[in-house]
Formats: C-alpha cells, structure tokens, sequence
C-alpha cells in the first residue's frame, strides 16, 4: 500500500462518529442484530447448507446435487447459481388440460442417481421441455414475513392499468393457514420451512417429517423399492437440539440479511424505472413486515422490487401448469440483489455480457403484460437506458465495492482512494462513481466515509 493510503488508513482514528452508522451487511452475511444465539443458529445452519450428504444419509436415490450450497453458491452461500434443472410436461389443448406426467417422474426431471440404472430421462410423449435456474434465496425471511394484506392490496388495486395480477394463495407444508406465496418461478411457495422441506426431498432425494415420499426414478416403485436403502424419513432430528436439517437450513436462510443497495438513497435512473412501467409489477415503494416469531424479522422496511403476484408474461411464459399458475403466468421475481446474478430469466437464457447488455436482452424477452414496459424501454434515449441499467446494477452492490464481486479489498481501494476530496466538498451525487463509498452519504468521501470502508474492509 502506497504511503499516502497509509496516511489515511493512520487517519481513521479521527472520525469517530462514522462508527454510528451501519453498514449495509453483504450478501450471505446474517441480518443485523441477531442475538448470539441467533447467530449460533445462522452459522449452524450456514454448516447445514454446504454439507454433502452421502447415500447413506439418505442422499436420492435420484437428486439434482448434494447440498443445498452446491446449487445456491453465488455470490456467496444462499445466493443464485447457474445450474440448471429440467422441467416437463405434455401441453394442454382446447380439451385437455397441462400434463406434468406425474406418474412418469414429471414435471422435475432429476439429473443425477446413485447408479446409472436410475437415471430419468425426459419421457417421449413430453412436448414441453424448458430449463430452471437457481434463484437466491437471500432474505426469504424477511419476504416470508410481509404481511399477506399488502399483496392481497397490489391484486386488488393494480399501480398500472395495463397490469393485472393474480395472489397464489398456498398451504404451507407445516400446517397453519393459507399464506400469499412470496417464493418459487411460479409462486407456490409461502414459508422458509416449506421451502426447505420440499427442496430437500426434490433436489437431494432427503425424506422430511413434512414430505415422507420419495421420488420414484421415471415413475418406477420397482426400481425405487430396490435401491431405497434408507428408511423414510431419512431427515431426523439432532438428539442435542432437537432440529432436523430442515430446521437448520431453515435458519440459516431466515436469518439470512436482504441484499444490500448501494447507494442506498437511490439513483437517477429509478425515475426511469418508474417512468416506463417496470415499477407496476416490480413495486419500488417499501414493505414493512409483520409480526415473526423471530423479533429480528419483524416491523423491518425492505425494498425486493416485487409485487409478488402472477402475471400473464405472454411468450415469456415457461409453458408449465403449475397449481394457479397457468402455462403463461410467472411470479413477479424480486430484482434485489440482481448485480450479483450471472443468468437472467427463469431458464439462464440471457448470460455472458456486460450488464448493461444483459438488462437490455431480458427486457426485450419480456412479453404479455409487461410487453408495454419493453415498448417504453425501447423508446429511450441510450443515456436513460444507461441511467436505468446503473440503478439496476446497484441492487445487491456492497458499499465500497467498487468492482462489484460482494467482497471489499485492496482493488476497491485503489480505485476508489483517489476519489477521497475531504469534507464539504458536495461533489458527489448518487449516480457518480464515487457514491458507492459516499457511504454516508453527505456529498462528499471523506475521512468518515473512510472510517467505514475499513469496517467494510475487514468485517
């Protein structure tokens, strides 16, 4: 590090009142304020999600992988990851309705085994065949946690007349009443626990105390009944704790801090946003949660950019009945933490292009009602379609992160450094670069802003 960094690293004893002000926590690191022994649960169940089951856990006999961190891995432990999964089905017609073959292993087709004779295979008579990837499950506590009166509300009162949205109303697998659906392509999903237990037995083969059935390989029971070593349910609980690994993943994830914003006060380009529509299904105002068993998750103000509700998407539809969810409706996705994402869309189909480019190719996909929004998006000047990108990109984007890879280090600060003017300067306006270590935000970068770099640096 050059001498003049040294200096103002030496300096940061002199800006004692930045301390009083938090850092936004990176994603895959605990909500703020979690008690120790939420925090013993979080780091538990974080063990929990990247531990690799064997056959004799329980593991298949057919599965999609072997943790749940092997698929949920970026940008960290919880996040998105780019695998994909296949989805199939036979199309509906004037007369008959969607097929999943249910009893031909459908419509989630595993693709791996504990021997080669199990693995399934897409069934001839399927004509939809599509891909799905991993989506994050960063901050599902929080989501699982707004209060089903606010979604009930968006459906009732669309912000937008070309919008009409459907409330997946769903049973969580746990028991308790019927919950807005909050998780899942298709919604479908209402808790943390739901989705924990049905992961586990869909994607590792692990029978749970809520869903005790394993999957037969293609629909066969012979061959399930061969090479089902195990007894059901192969889940079971910890005899210290008295928690299942469902519970743990389940507290790891609940716990799990929503994505960061930065900067947080927002950017030109969410004026845009608004502007041209994205905003009638991608809600930009906040919720406020509910009342959760876990205090930390209650009376919280977030901001996932979803309305949570079903719409028409037209040929962006993924041609999959599922429940309420018609072949051509999919879940409003959350755009929260949508920097640190490789893939977009529901099957990965946009990847590997600078992010600008990638919000341009996933806008033009979008169709039904939200074709629209893409008409106005495409009538924008270049530099408000950029304006628009910017603010997309810091959705999920750490403070001080300036290359944007969820970790603050020695490249940050060499770039950054040179943007440090002292106090009072008022040179710094949210859609500049140096914003996103302005992280007090008061206009300029200075020793204060400094104080919590370092805090970023090493935390």
């Amino acid at each position: 590090m050059k001498k003049s960094t040294i200096s103002l690293f030496a300096a940061l004893v002199l800006a004692p009142t930045a301390m009083a002000q938090d850092l936004q926590p990176r994603m895959g690191e605990p909500l703020d304020g979690l008690s120790a022994a939420q925090y013993q649960r979080f780091a538990d169940g974080l063990v929990e999600f990247n531990t690799l089951l064997g056959v004799a856990d329980g593991l298949g006999p057919i599965f999609n992988d072997n943790s749940c961190g092997t698929c949920h891995a970026f940008p960290a432990s919880g996040g998105a990851g780019t695998k994909v999964v296949t989805r199939f089905g036979v199309a509906a017609t004037a007369t008959t309705p969607f097929d999943d073959l249910a009893a031909l292993g459908g419509s989630l087709k595993q693709e791996q085994a504990i021997d080669d004779e199990l693995l399934e295979t897409v069934p001839a008579i399927a004509d939809v065949v599509i891909n799905r990837v991993t989506p994050s499950t960063f901050g599902i506590g929080l989501l699982e946690s707004i209060d089903d009166a606010d979604i009930l509300a968006l459906a009732a009162a669309p912000l937008d007349p070309n919008v009409s949205g459907v409330v997946r109303m769903t049973q969580p697998l746990e028991g308790g009443p019927m919950r807005a659906s909050k998780m899942g392509w298709k919604g479908g999903v209402s808790t943390v626990l739901t989705f924990s237990a049905d992961a586990s037995l869909n994607e590792m083969g692990l029978t749970n105390r809520l869903v005790g059935s394993e999957n037969a390989p293609n629909g066969n029971a012979a061959l399930l009944a061969a090479w089902d070593s195990v007894a059901d349910p192969e889940d079971f609980p910890d005899p210290v704790t008295g928690l299942e690994r469902i519970d743990r993943q389940t507290d790891f994830q609940k716990l799990s801090a929503a994505p960061p914003q930065t900067p947080k006060s927002g950017m030109a380009g969410e004026s845009v946003f608004e502007a041209i529509g994205c905003a009638a299904c991608h809600v930009n105002s906040a919720y406020v949660t509910g009342p959760n068993a876990e205090p930390n998750l209650s009376g919280r103000s977030i901001k996932p950019y979803s309305d949570f509700l079903l719409h028409d998407m037209g040929t962006l539809g993924d041609g999959i009945s599922d429940g309420l969810a018609t072949e051509r409706e999919m879940m409003t996705r959350t755009l929260w933490g949508m920097s640190q994402r490789e893939t977009f869309l529901h099957d990965g189909r946009i990847s590997g292009l600078p992010f600008d480019q990638l919000i341009d190719q996933t806008v033009q996909q979008h169709d039904g009602e939200a074709a629209f929004s893409r008409t106005n998006y495409n009538a924008l000047s270049a530099g408000d379609q950029m304006a628009l990108s910017n603010f997309l990109l810091s959705l999920g984007r750490a403070e001080g992160d300036y290359d944007n890879n969820n970790r603050i280090d020695e490249f940050d600060w060499f770039f950054l450094e040179p943007l440090v003017t002292g106090p009072d300067t008022n040179n710094v306006s949210p859609d500049d670069t140096g914003a996103v270590v302005d992280i007090d935000q008061d206009g300029d970068v200075d020793l204060a802003d400094l104080a919590l770099f370092q805090r970023a640096y090493t935390h």
